[in-house]
């Protein structure tokens, strides 16, 4: 018996953990294989600190929540934090099978549309047959935006470009994904929003008519042509506070500004997630949770 049109929902996929309980458990499981998933933010909400954790994830064993994967990362934002994945790795588990979880994570940069393009056509021998013999599970570029930041310009022409290669890149992330169960994951930047709160363009997109972060109203970067490219979005929002703390230092008391920034991670939309949000932190050992 053929399943119904909204039963395609529910069918089962594979997910990648993102290393904590409360976040995997506002995206039901994790990051889903055969799609794209895109991470929405301001720079410093912790996009990248997400991606870098994942790729270290992707590595444990399905029982465990992972992929039982290596992991391509291609990154268009220079230079690459290879200290802070470093860190991270510290804290990661290991085993006498995976001894090193750097081994597993294949990087490359990449510097235009036209590049990422080509390497995604040249990828399938390294996602089969990597040099880890792990084969690859996790596709993450990061970020997509800053491939499109200064190469094209507000004419019709050069937008007409633009959404064709907004197509032909997810076309393939697409079918490489559904080809070989892969998880994608891109990220993705934000621009102020001027004029109507109704989302891009007047019209509204998943469940937020209006996104916000440090106070001001945004939306995601690339417009709706690449907003369809995309099977799920997330978005990640900060707020600062400052709270005046007093000190007593010998006989006087002296009051002290202390910054303290509130980060919250929300599903913007995804066929198969409810409308769900939750605060995290970042810390040392990597991003967590929060149990309000």
């Amino acid at each position: 018996m053929q399943p119904q049109p909204q039963d395609l929902l529910h069918l089962a996929t594979q997910k990648c953990t993102l290393g904590c309980a409360i976040l995997d458990r506002v995206l039901v499981g994790g990051i889903p294989c055969n799609s794209i998933t895109e991470i929405v933010s301001e720079s410093g909400c912790g996009k990248t600190q997400l991606c870098l954790q994942l790729l270290l994830t992707a590595q444990l064993p399905i029982s465990r929540g992972g992929l039982s994967s290596s992991s391509l990362y291609f990154h268009s934002e220079f230079p690459f934090p290879s200290r802070r994945l470093h860190q991270l790795s510290l804290s990661f588990p290991t085993s006498q099978e995976n001894p090193n979880p750097l081994d597993r994570i294949f990087v490359r940069g990449v510097q235009s549309a036209e590049e990422l393009l080509g390497l995604l056509d040249r990828i399938d021998t390294i996602i089969v047959n990597p040099p880890s013999n792990v084969p690859v599970k996790l596709v993450v570029i990061d970020s997509i935006a800053a491939l499109f930041r200064s190469e094209f310009d507000n004419t019709p022409s050069d937008l007409k470009r633009r959404s064709g290669l907004f197509f032909k890149i997810a076309a393939k992330l697409k079918l490489k994904a559904e080809k070989f169960g892969l998880a994608v994951l891109v990220t993705n930047q934000v621009v102020d929003l001027m004029g109507s709160d109704n989302g891009i363009n007047g019209m509204r997109i998943g469940n937020s008519s209006c996104l916000l972060t440090s106070g001001r109203r945004v939306c995601p970067a690339l417009g709706l042509s690449w907003a369809n490219c995309v099977n799920s979005r997330l978005f990640l929002s900060r707020t600062e506070e400052i709270v005046v703390t007093r000190e007593q230092r010998g006989s006087e008391e002296t009051n002290e500004d202390v910054v303290i920034t509130q980060r919250r991670l929300q599903v913007v939309f995804a066929p198969h997630l409810p409308k769900a949000s939750c605060e995290f932190v970042i810390v040392r050992k990597g991003v967590f949770g929060l149990e309000l």
